[in-house]
């Protein structure tokens, strides 16, 4: 782990992924995993989510604004776009930063014999993100910094994808 933390970097757009095997049907699971408010019923800091410009589900080009909080970069809220679309099986969206996409975040649902498996991962960048200043002030903590936010994704992505299971098989 060291070796890795070593070289890894912003810019070489690091991604987490995190996958829970869910007994339902498909249609099920992608209509959870559809429903932008997930993560405001899971995740530890995103606190709102709402569709904007008269959206009203996962579309390309639909826009949302997620509203945030955590302990070390306070209260933010992002603008997202639907950049991607494959009917029940997955839908990608962009966060929109002042300067272009600051991350990607997807959902992915997936066949299989006795229910499907539910996938959601998160790249940073390329542009920059609340993680920026913190990288520039200290770049020697850089891999630090990035493999702490990345631990930060993957629990609270573990957390929505539990939410998936139990909503499903409950």
């Amino acid at each position: 782990m060291a070796g890795m933390l070593a070289t890894m970097r912003y810019r070489d757009l690091p991604t987490v992924e995190v996958t829970q095997r869910v007994r339902c049907g498909l249609p099920t699971a992608w209509a959870l995993v559809t429903d932008i408010n997930l993560p405001a019923r899971c995740s530890s800091e995103v606190e709102a989510v709402e569709w904007l410009d008269g959206a009203s589900g996962v579309e390309v080009g639909a826009r949302f604004r997620g509203t945030n909080k955590h302990q070390a970069f306070g209260d933010w809220s992002t603008v997202c776009e639907v950049a991607e679309v494959e009917d029940e099986c997955r839908w990608v969206y962009n966060v929109i930063g002042p300067d272009g996409v600051s991350a990607t975040w997807a959902f992915e649902v997936e066949p299989t014999s006795d229910g499907v498996l539910v996938r959601q991962w998160g790249r940073m960048g390329p542009g920059p993100s609340g993680l920026t200043p913190a990288i520039v002030a200290m770049p020697e903590k850089e891999a630090r910094i990035v493999a702490n936010r990345l631990a930060e994704w993957q629990k609270n992505m573990a957390a929505n994808l539990e939410f998936v299971r139990s909503q499903a098989e409950g």
